[in-house]
């Protein structure tokens, strides 16, 4: 990020989450002081009131999808942005306070989201075990290692911090399983562009104008945007007025994507700029690229042309 590096980190607590997992692959974080909030509100609060510099809050997940808190937090409150994501697959490890066979197993600590992620495997492996709903997945790792119940599903994280022992590990019925989480901070200039950028929005329209939605997706899909993400929350105020929120592909400070900002503007009742950020990518592929005639050269060039024009020149 631009401007001074942040030192001081929240993060959807408690410890030994999977978020203090993805906080801790960032190195200014890794480096840095680290505290955990209560809720996702709480630590974006503590970002806006100065008392910390970024937060990381998950964002979606690519089993359950958006996670609805974080969203509605987007679009309250005074603004923030997006200073870059971190995808982190999801692994779960059933872990106990010594090493037990499984078919022993009677009791078992999980957050309600972890087990229904491994709730095939959990029929398939342990029957006869009971699955009990506890507050996070440190709070399952904590109960387990005080022997309150016979394992936990839990983190990989948790597992040195609570001194367990891994009776099963990879444990979901999706191995691909992966949650991706945005750091937070309070408005800055984007970090530079990479080449391979998102830019997220968050878009209100008039809901008795109709097409309005179709509009806006016109608006980006003629300037070559690629929509990667859309998803709707309500705003609130009255049924039938939605916030949606945008993932195109592409950085603010390019000619195409200004052009559809600048379009936006004009048509939707709300625009709220979430940040342009380095796309996080967990295997090697190639950026999504510019169809022809919609690159930045293409733009500047159009631009060049229509400043001759006006200038009495020839085209």
């Amino acid at each position: 990020m631009p401007g001074t590096p942040p030192t001081r980190f929240t993060y959807l607590g408690p410890e030994g989450t999977f978020t203090e997992a993805a906080l801790r692959t960032i190195p200014a974080a890794e480096h840095g002081v680290r505290l955990p909030a209560r809720s996702v509100p709480e630590a974006l609060e503590a970002v806006r009131s100065g008392e910390a510099d970024a937060a990381l809050v998950p964002l979606e997940n690519s089993v359950g999808g958006a996670i609805p808190v974080t969203l509605d937090e987007l679009v309250t409150g005074s603004p923030l942005m997006i200073a870059r994501e971190v995808l982190l697959p999801v692994e779960f490890v059933l872990a106990a306070d010594a090493l037990k066979p499984l078919a022993g197993l009677r009791t078992i600590a999980a957050h309600p989201q972890a087990s229904a992620q491994c709730r095939h495997w959990l029929q398939a492996n342990v029957p006869d075990a009971t699955v009990i709903d506890v507050l996070s997945n440190a709070a399952a790792a904590i109960s387990a290692a005080a022997g309150e119940y016979d394992a936990a599903l839990c983190a990989p994280i948790g597992v040195p911090r609570n001194r367990l022992t891994v009776l099963a590990e990879k444990v979901a019925d999706r191995a691909e399983a992966v949650t991706r989480f945005a750091l937070l901070t309070r408005p800055v200039p984007p970090p530079p562009a990479t080449g391979d950028d998102v830019t997220s929005l968050a878009v209100s329209i008039r809901h008795d104008q109709v097409g309005a939605l179709l509009a806006v997706l016109t608006e980006l899909a003629v300037r070559g945007v690629n929509l990667s993400r859309i998803e709707s929350r309500p705003t609130g105020e009255q049924l039938g007025t939605y916030f949606f929120f945008l993932d195109c592909t592409g950085h603010v400070a390019e000619a195409r994507l200004g052009e559809a900002l600048r379009g936006l503007r004009r048509i939707c009742a709300e625009v709220r700029f979430l940040g342009s950020y380095g796309r996080h990518r967990l295997q090697p592929e190639p950026p999504v690229q510019a169809p022809a005639g919609l690159s930045d050269a293409d733009f500047a060039d159009s631009s060049a042309w229509l400043a001759r024009l006006r200038a009495g020149e020839a085209g």
